[in-house]
């Protein structure tokens, strides 16, 4: 990147800002306690009859809290805690069920945490049929699930696959030994190379794999070496996500020394050194931060026009509800937003005494209805329509061309008005979220946002 290029970056903002990640709008902040299980029960009820739901399962249990997470997870060494938390789950999807019209099946199942592949082969086996009797897979149905290497083996992959998982997802996040002990996640190229050597053994085809830019002692070299490695695994999409630095939320992360942290500057050469080696291997760049082969689904998405943004990030999911089940999963439909209680006691009770545990959320306004998909078209696309945001959503021609001018003039020769709308510019693609933030109508002064690269 060339010293003009990067000035008008700093210039901008790009440098010094914090900014929301976007896979929501609003964002999980601006919840309130307006929504609760009531709320969260009819729209449930409201699902049409014979439609496909998306179901996102969350465990919040980790063998060990890595201090870069920022996850809603908690420690455990033995399995009873995951063994009185899937009965609660159980008891939750009992209710779901209960709730939902005839014929709904699934289109999309993930189950996150924390370290879903915790549980024990046996635990695995019957909470997947569970879920498959209240809620049935759809026709080519996606089943994917986050595979700590660290806490794989046969008998649980064994498990994972005969309930019909399809695609696998690994943390890496950086295979540098040094930094490993920085963030407190050891995890070995040899044992994440025969994690993957297993999910491929057990004939599951598709394979996503997270790793981080930003963290502490990262290098371009280090980060070129840990990319190279994990090309040699040959995962079929790859999220590079900005490592954020927020204490103030996670408290863990207080064991990460900040004066070893990158600067915006160094994060922004990072990302770029790992962006050249995944292009030069044929992936293909996915909006901000995900790349992917040329034959995966996001790929095909993107080229269609059809990429979506939600709580697990860049999908080709189209869905109209999301349902996340368990502690803190927040559920998205038609009418807003909802989440569960953060706290596993206070979940645990809910659902125990036969109430939905929803605490808070968010009922979609016409405006956050419009503006969730201007952001949600950038992101995705670079790019909006005029014709679809007026043809959709009803707003006045002439106010649309006042906000997308605004915009134009914001972020000079980064953002260009044409004909169709407005478009990022491929030099102004690393202010994306940036952008996206001049749409957003809330007061962000208040969210600890992370930064904006």
């Amino acid at each position: 990147m060339g010293m003009e290029h990067e000035s008008q970056l700093a210039r901008l903002g790009l440098f010094d800002a914090r900014v929301p990640r976007y896979t929501s709008y609003p964002t999980a902040p601006h919840f309130s306690g307006r929504v609760g299980r009531d709320t969260f029960s009819n729209w449930i009820e409201a699902i049409p009859a014979g439609s496909e739901i998306s179901l996102y399962l969350h465990v919040p249990f980790c063998r060990r809290l890595c201090w870069f997470c920022a996850c809603r997870t908690q420690g455990t060494q033995s399995a009873e805690p995951l063994r009185a938390y899937a009965e609660v789950l159980r008891r939750e999807l009992a209710m779901l069920q209960e709730r939902l019209q005839p014929g709904i099946r699934l289109s999309r199942l993930h189950w996150g945490g924390g370290t879903p592949t915790l549980m024990p082969a046996d635990m695995i086996a019957r909470l997947a049929e569970d879920i498959f009797e209240a809620v049935p897979l759809a026709q080519g149905a996606e089943f994917s699930v986050e595979i700590d290497p660290n806490e794989i083996d046969a008998p649980r992959l064994d498990a994972l696959a005969a309930a019909g998982m399809n695609r696998a997802s690994i943390g890496v996040q950086d295979f540098d030994p040094q930094i490993q002990d920085t963030i407190g996640r050891r995890q070995s190229y040899e044992v994440t190379a025969r994690a993957v050597e297993m999910i491929r053994a057990h004939g599951v085809q598709s394979l996503n794999a997270d790793i981080l830019f930003g963290l502490p002692g990262q290098t371009p070299h280090k980060i070129a070496d840990s990319v190279q490695k994990l090309l040699s695994l040959g995962p079929d999409r790859v999220a590079l996500y900005g490592y954020a630095h927020v204490p103030w939320m996670a408290r863990r992360q207080i064991m990460i020394p900040s004066d070893q942290l990158p600067t915006p500057q160094e994060r922004l050469a990072l990302f770029d050194q790992a962006a050249e080696l995944f292009h030069a291997d044929g992936y293909d760049a996915i909006g901000i931060d995900h790349f992917a082969l040329p034959d995966d689904a996001l790929s095909r998405a993107q080229k269609a026009g059809g990429l979506r943004r939600n709580f697990q990030g860049y999908t080709d999911d189209r869905a109209q509800a999301l349902i996340g089940l368990g502690a803190s999963a927040i559920s998205r439909f038609a009418q807003g937003y909802a989440q569960n209680d953060p706290a596993t006691s206070q979940y645990n009770t809910a659902i125990n005494t036969g109430r939905f545990s929803t605490t808070r959320g968010h009922v979609l306004s016409a405006q956050d209805r419009l503006r969730a998909r201007i952001i949600e078209a950038l992101m995705c696309d670079f790019k909006v329509s005029r014709i679809e945001l007026v043809t959709h959503f009803g707003i006045d021609p002439v106010a649309l061309e006042t906000m997308l001018a605004d915009c134009a003039s914001r972020f000079e020769d980064c953002v260009r008005l044409s004909a169709s709308g407005l478009e990022i510019a491929p030099k102004g693609r690393p202010l994306t979220r940036l952008i996206a933030r001049h749409f957003d109508a809330y007061d962000l002064s208040k969210a600890g946002h992370s930064s904006a690269i």
